[in-house]
């Protein structure tokens, strides 16, 4: 893995992650007892966002240490992965 795919295979992740955390703790306007006016009653009250995606960031890193481990690590090739159709056959 070069530096480029090492930045590509972070932001993939990181937005993959940032989709997954959003909703956590989400309280919407109807829970919270002030819905705007104009907006539906489902929508978000306070996204909390700093602590959001403080939390993306570290999963992500984690998670990319991980699979940066195993690409490095020589622990599956590319000769592993171009050697799975035969697992099906």
């Amino acid at each position: 893995m070069n530096l480029t795919g090492g930045i590509v295979l972070f932001a993939s992740i990181w937005f993959l992650t940032l989709f997954v955390v959003l909703p956590f703790g989400q309280r919407s306007q109807a829970d919270a007892g002030s819905i705007v006016a104009g907006t539906h009653a489902g929508a978000p009250s306070d996204l909390a966002w700093r602590r959001k995606l403080v939390i993306t960031t570290l999963v992500t890193t984690a998670i990319w240490g991980v699979i940066a481990f195993v690409i490095l690590g020589d622990y599956i090739t590319r000769d592993d992965i171009s050697q799975l159709d035969h697992l099906i056959r």
